[in-house]
């Protein structure tokens, strides 16, 4: 049985070759959105139904590559030039990614650049009143912040606005606390100090929204929802955030302490979206009590994360809600087979994402979904 592949850097990557500029078919990619953007919008209405999406993810955007803003616009070119190979429902998009660590960097906490590696960022805060009690600056003000706001604007004036496009990959308050404060120490305020943690939690929340508005005005029209590692569409809702740290508490914590910040934030944009990885298949039935929430996201294979999801409970949770399930599955035509049989029941909207390395898999894995989802 197929396992999760840790000798590869990124196990939902796919081989591109980079595309310049001047080599891209504009013309040819916005027939091509125009088209699959109108399944899109027709999923939307429908209260169930499914989708197919096969990622086109880069591996060196999403590391290394990401430091230089013209670099990952060429492999990014080529990989929608690519994707088009792939029979698919939803368009690939550009993305502006530059790291995770962009709300700590308002805490005075730099970028590490290992060698080949994408940046990362180390807690600078022992305590919430630590964090609390910095000069705060707004993510905008950064270097880091100025840098991926830069680079939206160079995507933006090198495309003329003609290809589709994200904001950046989005951590939730929850994760951003911990890109902060240290984490056991902000786990145990919980029980300590109550007050403190909604409030850091706020504050976050707000210096987000301030630093994605700035992102969400000068994308303007090429802007797609949810965005990131999400299926995005022009035509779909929501603003997609990573809230991963979700495996590491209980649900009454995690109701009273840590959905007031992600719904505020998600709200500000049009309703909060959810994604985490591993297992956290015990909260599916909570993620219905996240008000307005637009979407959610997990991974069903094991070639997709080491510990993934059993389909029944977010089947199970989901059906019926107008929730979006954006299930991710790495592998083989038999293994999505399976894996959409198994997450597959009437008054589901489902976005299956799969990654088939070759085009002739993809239709295979293509034709097996929609067969299954009548």
């Amino acid at each position: 049985m197929a396992k999760f592949d840790t000798s590869k850097s990124d196990t939902q990557a796919t081989k591109v070759d980079p595309v310049k500029v001047a080599d891209f078919p504009f013309e040819i990619y916005q027939e091509y959105e125009q088209k699959l953007s109108t399944r899109c919008l027709e999923f939307m209405k429908a209260d169930s139904g499914v989708l197919v999406y096969r990622r086109m993810r880069v591996a060196e955007v999403f590391s290394y590559g990401c430091r230089d803003m013209k670099q990952s616009l060429e492999w990014q070119l080529g990989a929608l030039h690519k994707s088009m190979d792939y029979k698919a429902d939803v368009p690939n998009f550009l993305e502006p990614w530059y790291g995770l660590g962009m709300v700590a960097c308002s805490f005075g906490i730099d970028y590490i650049w290992n060698q080949g590696q994408s940046p990362a960022t180390k807690p600078a805060f022992q305590t919430i009143d630590e964090a609390l009690a910095f000069d705060i600056k707004s993510v905008k003000e950064t270097d880091v912040g100025k840098h991926s706001l830069e680079m939206i604007e160079y995507f933006l004036e090198q495309t003329k606005g003609k290809l589709p496009m994200s904001m950046g990959d989005i951590q939730s308050p929850f994760n951003n606390a911990t890109n902060v404060v240290d984490t056991s120490n902000f786990l145990m305020s919980m029980i300590l100090e109550p007050e403190k943690v909604l409030q850091f939690l706020d504050v976050l929340a707000e210096l987000e929204i301030d630093f994605y508005k700035e992102q969400e005005k000068l994308i303007g029209d090429c802007l797609v929802k949810p965005g990131h590692g999400f299926a995005s569409s022009r035509v779909f809702e929501g603003f997609g955030m990573s809230d991963d740290n979700i495996v590491m508490i209980d649900e009454e914590s995690y109701l009273n302490f840590i959905t007031p910040s992600f719904e505020k934030l998600g709200k500000a944009f049009g309703g909060p979206v959810h994604h985490s990885c591993g297992n956290f298949s015990d909260k599916a039935e909570m993620l219905k009590k996240i008000e307005g929430l637009k979407m959610a996201d997990a991974a069903f294979t094991a070639e997709t994360d080491p510990h993934p999801n059993p389909a029944e409970p977010f089947v199970k949770a989901l059906k019926n809600s107008n929730i979006v399930l954006n299930a991710r599955m790495v592998g083989s035509p038999e293994v999505v087979q399976e894996t959409t049989q198994n997450l597959w029941a009437p008054g589901l909207k489902l976005l299956a994402v799969t990654f088939s390395q070759l085009p002739e898999e993809q239709k295979q894995a293509y034709d097996i979904i929609h067969s299954i989802c009548k």
